[in-house]
């Protein structure tokens, strides 16, 4: 069985042809190109995922993870930052109809956490919570084997949890929410922010990659950005786990790269946030999936689908 996984991002299309034992047989890149306008993107998307799925002789499902708010159900995208003339257009039935293939639409997050749950650290796992750390914040929840959805099918917006109330103000037009402070445009803010009270620093590029290295190599400045990024997360994380019990928390995303220095601050603030009856009830990874996770995650949702075709039980 094979699924082409599609990675949607407002830069770059990055598609995968997946098998059932988690193998990327094909792949390849194209320009999103969103300024040529929502009939020209999907175009060049279906255009690309033919060739992958003739190069690997058909495949049983195409699944898509897009940034935003998604109709899952209708395969519509509501609305999305990295689309903004994208207003409930029909992403997946226009693939549909152009390719011959059952296409499922999901959000980018949702569909990390259910890509963990079939090829990454959340094998065997029923209840789990995966938080991407990126440009912004975004999550999933899997309990109890469901992918939770909410009423209306937009729930799950882990990155606007309130961790800073007054706090800075977000996209989303509130205050303090986590994806202000642990994204890596908050990690890079924060940084800048800072640079003056700590002149022994040797940072001088400010992105998110350099602040992590420079707090593994232990430079003033890096690892106040961190204690602040572990704290939010830990309040984050800590409310989540009260919430929803899980088994495991996967953190993936392009910050989680800083590896071991952030998992263990996070691991640590996460336990100061817990009621002492959740300790051991829980474990915080990191994603091993990173660079691949978009394709992995869209491609199960592709398996979700031929395995439980109605997907009526999904929460």
């Amino acid at each position: 069985m094979k699924v082409l996984g599609i990675d949607l991002g407002g830069t770059n299309v990055s598609m995968g042809v997946v098998d059932d034992t988690g193998k990327i047989v094909a792949r390849l890149t194209i320009e999103t190109r969103v300024i040529d306008g929502f009939e020209s993107v999907v175009k060049r998307i279906s255009e690309a995922s033919s060739k992958l799925i003739e190069s690997v002789g058909g495949v049983e499902g195409i699944g898509i993870g897009s940034p935003g708010s998604i109709d899952h159900k209708r395969g519509v995208v509501r609305f999305s930052p990295n689309f903004p003339d994208w207003i409930d257009v029909p992403l997946a039935p226009e693939l549909e109809k152009r390719l011959g293939v059952k296409v499922v639409l999901e959000n980018d997050a949702n569909a990390f956490v259910v890509g963990e749950k079939w090829f990454g650290s959340g094998k065997g796992y029923t209840d789990i919570i995966g938080i991407t750390l990126g440009t912004g914040v975004g999550g999933g929840v899997i309990s109890n084997g469901q992918l939770l959805r909410g009423s209306t099918g937009i729930g799950a917006e882990l990155g606007h949890v309130v961790v800073e109330p007054n706090g800075y103000l977000c996209g989303c037009g509130n205050h303090g929410c986590l994806e202000t402070i642990a994204s890596a445009t908050g990690i890079s803010r924060l940084a800048k922010e800072w640079k003056e009270r700590y002149p022994k620093s040797n940072l001088s590029d400010f992105s998110a990659k350099s602040v992590m290295n420079a707090a593994q190599a232990e430079d003033p400045l890096g690892l106040k950005v961190l204690d602040r990024v572990s704290s939010a997360l830990g309040i984050a994380i800590g409310n989540l786990i009260h919430i929803f019990n899980p088994q495991l928390i996967v953190i993936g995303g392009g910050v989680s790269r800083a590896g071991k220095v952030l998992l263990s601050a996070v691991k640590q603030r996460t336990r100061e946030n817990v009621m002492r009856s959740f300790w051991g009830t829980y474990k915080i990874v990191l994603s091993d999936l990173v660079d691949d996770a978009g394709i992995y995650g869209a491609a199960s949702m592709g398996f979700e689908e031929i395995n439980s075709p109605s997907l009526e039980n999904d929460i």
